[in-house]
Formats: structure tokens, sequence, C-alpha cells
């Protein structure tokens, strides 16, 4: 069984705000996001909320997912990861997702998927040779992932494992959104990408 996670613990310090709920197209941010995971190839689906955890729950759709709630969401990143991974962790694999990457393709994540094998313990998506998301980790690290601490997340993981790197060119759009900046600077083309 195959799981989907998407992390949106933060409280959007650099973005000065609940950057879960900026509009993009007509919709928060966030569910962006969730809407690409859902239509992933996928069995469960959970997404890790914290910082204004009711507030987010009212203003997005999250399409009937599983909802973690990290309360420890101030530590960082890796709070949010440890939170999902044991919520999923039943699963054989998790394909991880980041709430502020709304151009998330469901065909990359399908393509990570598909490119598990026995020798690596994650797949990692790359997007012009340049390593990113959606991040396939193997059952095998669940245990690693509990004792990750910090903002460090999947990161700290991958360092000293064996890593099968995918191109996902084409495949939807890397870009993660961390300043008001960016997300004006972001296009239009969000549905686009999102569907590819």
């Amino acid at each position: 069984m195959s799981g989907g996670l998407v992390l949106a613990a933060g409280d959007g310090t650099r973005f000065g705000g609940a950057k879960q709920l900026a509009d993009l197209n007509g919709r928060p941010m966030l569910e962006h996001a969730v809407r690409a995971m859902v239509a992933a190839p996928v069995d469960r689906v959970c997404v890790v909320l914290g910082a204004r955890v009711a507030e987010v729950r009212r203003a997005v759709d999250l399409q009937g997912v599983e909802v973690v709630v990290c309360d420890e969401w101030g530590e960082g990143q890796a709070a949010s990861l440890r939170a999902g991974i044991a919520a999923l962790a039943t699963c054989d694999s998790v394909v991880v997702a980041l709430g502020d990457q709304p151009f998330l393709s469901p065909a990359a994540v399908e393509r990570v998927l598909h490119s598990r094998t026995p020798g690596a313990d994650a797949v990692r998506a790359t997007y012009g040779g340049v390593p990113g998301h959606p991040v396939v980790l193997e059952c095998s690290l669940f245990g690693r992932v509990a004792a990750l601490r910090g903002d460090a997340g999947a990161r700290a993981l991958l360092d000293d494992i064996r890593v099968e790197e995918v191109a996902c060119d084409g495949l939807g759009r890397p870009d993660d959104i961390d300043t008001p900046d960016q997300l004006r600077g972001a296009s239009d083309t969000a549905e686009e990408a999102i569907t590819t």
C-alpha cells in the first residue's frame, strides 16, 4: 500500500502569514497540492497541519483526506514529517510533497512511485537536473524518520542512503512559494500544471 503525504504545518514566517490560505487562481495554495496528491495513484493521503489548524481546515477544501495535526510544528519540518509518517506507518512507501508546492503534478507522483526499485531506499524527482519533490520514502526508512529533529526534513535522510533520481521535467513545476513576491510572480497556469 502506498501513502501520499502533504506537509503544510508551518506558520509561513517568510511569507508573512498563513500561506496555506494564500489565493492562487481562485483557490487556497494548499488546496492545489492536496488535489494533485488525491489525483495521484496512492492508496491513502494525509495532510499534516499545525499552525492555524482550525483556520486552515475551515478555509481549504481538503478533499476528504486524513488530517494529521502536528502539535510540535514550531520545531520545523522534521516534526511534520514524523507526524505524517507515523500516521502512514502501515504503508509500504510514502510519497512526500510540500503544501507550498501548488504546481505539483499527479503525473510526477506517479513517475516517482513507478521508479521504485529494490536497490533504492528513496526516489526523488528532479527538474532540470535539480532535486526536488515529490520524494518517495520506503518503509525501511520510517524508523529513521522518527529520529529526525529540526528543520531538515527528509533532506537529512537522503545524504547517506541509496536514492534513485527520476527526471520529472514537463510534469508540473517544482516551484515552492515562500514569499508574497513569489506568489505574485507565479503564472496563472496552476490548473494546467497540476493536471499535466
